[in-house]
């Protein structure tokens, strides 16, 4: 078995190493990007040997800047590929290693907590400066630079020949700003692509690579916004601000340029936490003119320069394209259920083949609330002890989901009601679960932080009880939930899944009858911070579940690119077939039309023109491949979404409305109280999750006192909560003597 697993995983981590290398080549082009010698003779000799009639000097751009990038995404599809179909090996290596303090671990620990940064381990610092000094670097020593960027705009270079040396000077200097801002775009999209196959080459996901994307768009929009400044300056010294008006044809337009630059200061202006929070829709909104901003921007560069961020811009295209696709779908919505602290558990069918991990997120769109609001939340189900169904909690936070629960709290009290149309994108999230690899594992959640913890639970409990026996130890898991009102408890009952959804056996039902006993190992610490103490006389809350009708045109939820066994090289195949689609039409415009008028010199064929085309090349190439991929997956499992609908539809019209579960404890003892509830066969043992559970009323956790108890063991800490929560757990595990917390959290920002 041990030489099995060696050679198992032995190619992918070839493909990593191999990885490695090749990014190291691509940064080592950048770092030699200011030096004249690489600029006057390497580059030159490269350019001449690559300078063909059908791409002229654009081709070695793609050849250096492109190329690397495009080559690790596709080694990162079969890494991935490789590493999914080997998670079972993989997952036992790293449930069966301790979480000892290592060098990694030790770099990994919270070293900024309340700074401007947000929460920032050691090694994110260290990469942050690292990226930092490369953009001084840059920007220091841009005069390397300037010979081609001036090549590219003779006519400014003639009518400004007789400049005094520090107005040279200062026009220099508006260029180096543009080449530090065109570096750092190099990096903005990489971050927000959601299906990304580089991102986990690194151990990050989408949503906890946010705060990059934030960094570098501060950085880059500095860099632009000082560059277009300047550049307004320099023009009023010299009498000579009609430049601000010119669309040169044939060189850098500043037109173009400056409507980017608009664009670009509308989005940076609604980044603000304070407008993304309170006008999320503003905020969603305005980044999406970040397509007008990229084409002026193309137009105003041309794409010489646009090369150099091409990869990171055209990956994160063909993710959006995919993701539109996926969109396009209705998703069959099976039942809701309302709890009583405003409240919703959606719970919607989904296709066999769809797996997920804890702590995956999915983006919601409700026609009939909303037609364009697309609202991210995690999923709480999980996809082995929940094979059809996936469901997400929504709690009232802003005017969508108050719109959502008023609509479903106000349907009439029968069986089935009509279809409620909702579209998905998803899931998101880890590839791995190493959270596992820990001794104890300490879960701290703030009000619908919850949520995701859920997920965590969930997850141990499939992994632990997968075969007739578990396949190793599980976590101790300790549960610190702070919530403003008692009401909000009756998120509690959700840790368990529901029986119908692990009953695929005639024998499971003992199984789930015992598993909370003899699998989950769990203590739970409840805080209800604005109550100071329960109600004895308060009415039971109810859970009221609605059941809806299902339609033809709705489907399970599935992976755009079909089953995850193939996803990867799906995707793969997109990357490698629309960019050599793109390379041919690129390279027919070159031959038959730009290479006969410009004979192998610069600037007859209006750049402008073939800025144009190249991009919508680009977008032809993406949306073909993409499409033809996303068809032939849709056509393949067909039959299995059918099947599937019918069998929900089925069970539903045999299905009675309700069925009231026997009181377990009064609602005077227990703060959860009695529920009307979805169960097919029988309740949970809700009896030994309410045992495990300690309600303190009017008060808030004592984190420290807490966490400090597990510091000498080997402890995962995750915490998903407001930002104080996330900050002060940040700096209890940063500042422990004994190293034994490791911080993980669970956040859309820093």
């Amino acid at each position: 078995m041990s030489r099995s697993i060696t050679s198992t995983l032995l190619l992918p981590r070839s493909i990593l190493l191999l990885s490695a290398l090749i990014f190291l080549g691509y940064i080592v082009t950048w770092i030699l990007l200011p030096f004249k010698q690489w600029l006057g003779i390497w580059l030159l000799t490269l350019l001449i040997k690559t300078n063909t009639k059908e791409f002229g000097t654009q081709g070695t751009f793609m050849l250096i800047y492109t190329g690397p990038i495009l080559l690790i995404a596709l080694l990162g599809c079969l890494y991935l590929h490789l590493t999914r179909n080997s998670c079972k090996y993989h997952s036992d290596k790293i449930r069966g290693t301790s979480a000892s303090d290592g060098p990694i671990a030790r770099l990994r620990r919270p070293m900024l907590v309340r700074g401007p940064l947000g929460v920032v381990s050691t090694i994110e610092l260290l990469f942050f400066f690292s990226f930092v000094a490369l953009v001084i670097w840059i920007f220091a020593y841009g005069n390397g630079v300037m010979p081609v960027v001036g090549n590219m705009n003779a006519r400014q270079n003639t009518r400004h020949a007789n400049d005094k040396m520090w107005q040279k000077n200062l026009r220099s200097t508006a260029f180096y700003f543009a080449i530090a801002g065109n570096f750092c775009c190099c990096f903005l999209f990489y971050p927000v692509t959601r299906g990304s196959s580089i991102l986990p080459l690194l151990g990050l996901t989408s949503e906890g690579s946010i705060k990059y994307h934030t960094w570098i768009g501060h950085m880059a929009m500095f860099f632009f916004t000082t560059h277009s400044l300047l550049f307004i300056v320099y023009w009023a010294i010299v009498n000579d601000l009609k430049e601000m008006l010119i669309w040169d044809h044939n060189s850098n337009s500043n037109v173009p340029g400056e409507i980017a630059i608009v664009f670009g200061l509308v989005m940076w202006a609604t980044v603000h936490p304070r407008i993304r929070r309170k006008m999320y829709e503003l905020f969603f909104y305005t980044h999406q003119l970040y397509i007008p901003f990229m084409f002026f921007y193309m137009l105003h560069t041309g794409f010489y320069f646009v090369f150099m961020l091409f990869p990171g811009f055209y990956l994160f295209l063909i993710d959006r394209f995919l993701r539109f696709l996926q969109c396009r779908r209705k998703v069959r919505l099976v039942s809701a259920r309302l709890l009583p602290c405003e409240t919703v558990e959606l719970n919607f069918s989904k296709s066999l083949g769809l797996d997920y991990r804890a702590t995956s997120t999915v983006t919601i769109n409700v026609p009939s609330i909303s037609s364009l609001q697309w609202h991210p939340f995690s999923v709480s189900s999980n996809s082995s002890l929940e094979p059809d169904r996936i469901s997400v909690i929504v709690k009232r936070d802003g005017n969508w989901t108050r719109k959502l629960i008023e609509k479903l709290a106000s349907s009439p009290d029968i069986p089935l009601l009509d279809r409620l149309e909702v579209s998905m994108e998803g899931p998101y999230g880890p590839i791995s679960t190493d959270f596992l690899r820990y001794e104890t594992l300490v879960l701290v959640a703030g009000g619908s932080g919850i949520v995701p913890m859920i997920s965590i639970i969930r997850e141990v409990i499939a992994l632990k009880d997968m075969g007739p026996r578990p396949r190793s130890t599980p976590p101790r898991l300790v549960l610190i939930c702070a919530f403003k009102h008692s009401v909000d408890l009756a998120l509690l009952n959700l840790i368990l899944p529901p029986i119908r959804a692990v009953s695929t056996t005639t024998t499971s039902v003992v199984l789930v009858d015992n598993i909370s006993d003899r699998v989950l190992d769990i203590q739970i610490e409840a805080f209800v911070t604005r109550d100071k103490l329960a109600d004895p006389a308060a009415p039971s809350p109810q859970i009221k579940t609605i059941w809806f009708k299902p339609d033809p045109s709705d489907e399970p939820f599935s992976a755009i690119l079909g089953s995850n066994s193939y996803s990867w090289l799906w995707l793969g195949a997109i990357i490698m077939s629309s960019f050599a689609i793109f390379l041919i039409l690129s390279g027919l415009v070159g031959r038959f039309f730009v290479y006969p008028k410009d004979k192998g010199t610069n600037m007859v064929f209006s750049w402008t023109t073939r800025t144009a085309l190249n991009a919508l090349f680009i977008c032809f190439s993406i949306i073909t491949t993409a499409t033809c991929a996303v068809v032939l997956n849709k056509r393949r499992y067909a039959h299995q979404a059918i099947t599937q609908v019918q069998s929900i539809e089925l069970s539903n019209n045999n299905r009675s409305t309700t069925i009231t579960t026997p009181p377990i404890l009064s609602s005077a003892a227990c703060p959860f109280g009695n529920y009307v509830v979805d169960r097919d066969v029988e309740s949970l043992p809700h009896q030994s999750i309410i045992e495990r559970t300690n309600v303190h009323y009017g008060q808030r956790p004592n984190l420290q006192k807490i966490l400090l108890q597990f510091e000498g063991s080997s402890t995962g800490v995750v915490v998903c909560g407001p930002a104080v929560m996330r900050h002060d757990v940040a700096s209890i595990c940063g500042s422990s003597s004994l190293g034994g917390l490791h911080y993980e959290s669970i956040s859309y920002n820093s």
